[in-house]
């Protein structure tokens, strides 16, 4: 009897045992369960912010490029794209790329094209732009002849000719020497005789570097395509800005961006979350309810833009170089041979002394915004603490969170000073 009893008390410890063994771990399950519900819900949260970010990602899915394991990827020219948007500096980024000899430098291709086909949304003119790129990049122009209408095409109508170092230095201007560092002057150019697009299009081919600047891709995903051709070479440098500047500069030219505004809120007009931006409840200032609106979703593809490159294989990353405007105005030389080193590009005395004194001029814009110029670097960064309203500043730092945190920028409190 006294045995059977023991027999009971020792089963009796050694369950009690296993009980307290089995505990650290049924805890640690649960734990880990948790975090992997957390992570899931915010992945979905993130997708659903970024509806089209899943689509575009299941394209890195796809085979490797042939190029990275055959080593055949065309490396005797570079095509780059400046990725920016309206008011985030893109000129002034693209202007480093004009003065610099070796490249073959187009301002704004695509404006033709928005202003041909609206009021077309911005999202169903996406197609239209990477096709229009793809042909640029060849040095083929005669897509440009879709949209001119009944125009001639000539160089005195296309890239931003008026400040085009190409177009306006020799061989098809006597105005100026490429190889001379300083911005064109606009009335200067003018008087070059118009050339035909073909003379361009032979130009286009001498030069082992061609940049293309725009503001009309409104995500990375559109690209994919062209980045993973080999015979293209393309590589892309992103622009970012502080969104509360982005918003103030926006602002200053808001009756200049508004048709593009609307554009951008109609490429998302099924969606509940922008379909209320396209109704702005104050009629009376209608023009900054949909630049502010357009905004939003400026933020909302920047974050994609983010997460895709996060997602992305090597070859891509490798590829892709990202940018901050408050990085390039404060430090221009060191930003400058970063960006040179990207593109395969030397530099020279003179161009360093062209961005350092870019950054340098006397006030933070002129009364026309979108004329390249030199401008005081602090006061364009900071200008918005001034201009900007403590509502407004709230709802930028609301709906641009998350990629102010991605690119470290502080949110602003009132009583310390903001930190680039």
């Amino acid at each position: 009897m006294k045995r059977r009893l023991h027999k009971k008390y020792i089963l009796l410890i050694l369950g009690y045992s296993v009980v307290l063994l089995l505990i650290p771990y049924v805890l640690d399950y649960h734990s880990k369960s948790a975090q992997v519900r957390h992570g899931a819900r915010e992945q979905r949260q993130q997708q659903q912010r970024c509806p089209d970010l899943e689509n575009t990602m299941a394209l890195w899915n796809a085979t490797e490029p042939a190029e990275e394991s055959a080593g055949t990827r065309n490396r005797t020219r570079t095509h780059i794209y400046l990725h920016a948007t309206w008011r985030t500096g893109s000129s002034f980024l693209g202007e480093l790329f004009n003065q610099h000899p070796d490249v073959f430098y187009l301002y704004e291709p695509m404006w033709n094209m928005w202003q041909a086909l609206y009021p077309g949304d911005a999202g169903s003119l996406q197609g239209a732009v990477r096709d229009m790129m793809n042909s640029l990049f060849r040095c083929d122009f005669s897509v440009l002849r879709l949209y001119a209408g009944s125009a001639n095409i000539s160089t005195s109508f296309i890239f931003g000719w008026k400040t085009n170092k190409v177009i306006c230095s020799q061989p098809l201007c006597a105005a100026y020497k490429k190889h001379q560092v300083g911005l064109v002057q606009g009335d200067v150019c003018a008087k070059c005789a118009p050339r035909d697009i073909r003379e361009l299009e032979r130009e286009c081919k001498k030069y082992p570097v061609m940049v293309i600047k725009d503001v009309r891709v409104l995500d990375l995903g559109v690209l994919v395509p062209l980045m993973r051709d080999p015979t293209l070479n393309l590589q892309i440098i992103q622009l970012f800005r502080d969104p509360r500047a982005v918003h103030n500069s926006r602002l200053k030219s808001k009756l200049a961006l508004v048709r593009e505004s609307i554009q951008i809120l109609r490429s998302k007009k099924q969606s509940d979350k922008y379909k209320r931006l396209l109704s702005p409840g104050n009629r009376v200032n209608r023009a900054e309810s949909y630049v502010a609106g357009a905004m939003e979703l400026i933020c909302d593809n920047w974050l994609s833009d983010m997460l895709l490159v996060n997602s992305a294989p090597p070859w891509l990353k490798r590829n892709y170089l990202q940018i901050r405007y408050e990085d390039l105005v404060l430090h221009p030389t060191s930003e400058l041979h970063r960006l040179y080193r990207f593109a395969s590009l030397s530099s020279s005395p003179e161009l360093e002394q062209f961005v350092t004194n870019m950054t340098r001029g006397q006030g933070y814009s002129s009364d026309r915004p979108f004329l390249i110029s030199a401008r005081d670097a602090k006061e364009a960064i900071f200008a918005w603490r001034e201009r900007l309203s403590v509502e407004q500043v709230g709802q930028v730092e609301a709906y641009c969170s998350e990629v102010m945190r991605h690119l470290g920028y502080e949110k602003k409190n009132l009583e310390q000073s903001y930190k680039a």
